[in-house]
């Protein structure tokens, strides 16, 4: 039997006309802006609040994962597929890829198998350059710091030394991480140090993804906290009078992007946030458009439900006033053999007593959604490698908690192998079992939201702050921060701050090594750990096994 790769099972698809997906969701042709045949963007004032509150907002997201993920996408997409299979109008709407994992572990991040949207190959590589343009708007700010430092007129006294914004640039590049600009002559500007984070890691792009409509863009982009100056006065971007040409920079890409899935059904994707260090969801304006316009509509949000769920139930929720009514909790059998000891060699390996161990970083994820006051579903993703007595485990073991767990199996059969899935998510949502309520009030003492997430939702006993965060807190609470969210920055491999501590750690400490300042986003960021903004490439990237043809084909993409 010929196994098709995940591009090839893209390219041989027929695609709808976009317009003809638009249709599916009552929207004009003269309303959609058309990028090609397959592409289009839509107008902000598709959002209606009355049909946002009777629509039902479904939450992808998973167990810790594994290096290679555990499928959140293609479950995403399937369970969309699936949810119109049995006669729900359904949406699917998903964040916008990075090139940077694209081209380094990932390959790809569409889909997968007969889950996927299309075009594929468009998605995951310039798509509708929105992500182009918020590294231009990112980097022209940086441009603008410069030279007013380098300017005798207009100049604001900015203290370089105190400056904390970085360029960008969507690649894994570890090379650019610390960096020295300015040097070749004073024409060349003021020599100082400076680096540069993904562009998925920009505020610029957190910013996107929290705002409601263009003046609120340009207002959080005016909020951007730069630095200092030499009286030790905090200096804004609007300070420098930037909010107008970088929002100018984004008006086109503020507006979501339509697509199709492979079953020909509505996908809007937008935005791109990554989970580990920003808050891992799609932009609020897609996630508000999808809610007026589908029935259901199913997000996800990104690495493990410490990490993505938590911040999109914290903090786009509350800001948004979403009221998610399902969390679907995508698990693998492998993932759960990974927390149950098993080396990577071994993750293929049918193992009862690997999973029967590894099922505790599960549970803490159950216990961890119903402390939102969320009825969670558990999403067994299948695996050729499954074997039927672990499946029978864990669903007999979500069941004596309370909690229905369904073989998903979209990547090999579409929305056919989900339907089950989308019947339990149905069961919660009518059954009206959650009554959503978030974790922190943004009101509370920055630590004592710090406090809540740590010791709640990863399990730790106690919270430390180096001196840096210490002096990080003060700064805080002069600039007036204290009532922003808080979005942790943490290894995505562990429920602690240590990648190694696998499965269901306990009794440990998290270190808050230092915490920056989101003001344009609305919300502090204390980092634990190693954690960095810049990944690098891994020893053997992805880019290496794609190739393109005269014709323009694309192979290696999966």
């Amino acid at each position: 039997m010929v196994h098709l790769s995940d591009i090839q099972i893209a390219q041989a698809k027929q695609l709808l006309h976009i317009k003809d997906i638009a249709k599916k969701l009552d929207v004009l042709e003269d309303d959609l802006e058309m990028y090609g045949k397959y592409k289009a963007k839509l107008p902000l004032s598709l959002i209606d609040d009355k049909k946002i509150e009777k629509n039902n907002l479904v939450l992808v997201t998973a167990l810790t994962p594994t290096p290679a993920g555990e499928g959140k996408t293609t479950v995403s997409i399937g369970l969309t597929e699936g949810l119109n299979k049995i006669g729900k109008q359904a949406t699917v709407v998903l964040r916008e890829p990075s090139l940077g994992p694209v081209f380094g572990i990932k390959g790809g991040a569409a889909g997968g198998g007969y889950s996927q949207v299309v075009p594929m190959e468009d998605i995951n590589l310039h798509f509708t350059g929105d992500f182009s343009a918020v590294e231009k708007a990112n980097n022209l700010l940086s441009a603008l710091i410069d030279n007013n430092i380098q300017s005798k007129a207009n100049n604001l006294n900015i203290d370089p030394r105190t400056i904390l914004w970085k360029r960008v640039i969507d690649m894994n590049d570890r090379s650019l991480r610390e960096i020295t600009i300015g040097l070749g002559g004073t024409a060349n500007g003021i020599p100082r140090q400076d680096g540069f984070n993904i562009t998925a890691a920009s505020e610029v792009m957190a910013i996107l993804c929290m705002a409601s409509n263009l003046e609120n863009l340009k207002e959080r982009l005016g909020n951007i906290f730069i630095g200092f100056t030499f009286d030790n006065k905090p200096v804004f971007a609007k300070d420098l009078e930037a909010e107008n040409a970088m929002a100018i920079l984004l008006k086109d890409a503020i507006k979501p992007n339509l697509v199709q899935t492979l079953e020909e059904n509505p996908a809007i994707i937008h935005g791109g946030p990554f989970a580990n260090i920003a808050q891992g969801t799609n932009t609020i304006i897609a996630t508000k458009i999808g809610l007026s316009l589908s029935n259901y509509v199913v997000t996800e949000a990104g690495f493990g439900a410490d990490l993505g769920a938590e911040k999109f139930l914290n903090i786009k929720s509350q800001f948004a006033n979403l009221n998610p009514k399902c969390v679907v909790l995508v698990a693998t059998i492998r993932a759960l053999r990974h927390h149950g000891g098993s080396k990577q060699e071994e993750y293929n390996t049918p193992n009862l007593e690997r999973v029967q161990e590894g099922f505790k970083n599960l549970e803490k994820h159950i216990e961890n959604i119903r402390k939102f006051n969320i009825e969670p579903v558990v999403a067994i993703n299948s695996f050729v490698s499954d074997s039927e007595e672990e499946v029978n485990f864990v669903i007999a073991k979500c069941a004596s908690l309370g909690v229905e767990a369904v073989v998903s199996e979209g990547w090999a059969k579409g929305g056919e192998g989900t339907k089950n899935l989308a019947k339990a998510v149905v069961n919660v949502v009518d059954n009206k079992a959650t009554q959503y309520k978030p974790l922190y009030n943004w009101n509370q003492p920055v630590t004592e939201k710090i406090e809540k997430i740590a010791k709640e939702i990863y399990g730790a006993k106690n919270v430390e702050y180096s001196k840096q965060a210490q002096l990080n807190l003060r700064r805080i609470d002069r600039l007036g921060f204290n009532n922003f969210a808080i979005c942790m920055a943490k290894t995505q491999k562990s429920f602690s701050d240590n990648e190694f501590l696998i499965g269901r750690p306990e009794g440990f400490t998290v270190t808050v090594r230092e915490i920056e300042i989101a003001a344009g986003a609305q919300f502090i960021i204390p980092i634990l750990g190693k954690m960095m903004r810049m990944p690098g490439l891994p020893t053997n990237p992805a880019s290496e096994n794609m190739t393109i043809d005269n014709n323009g084909v694309i192979s290696g993409l999966s």
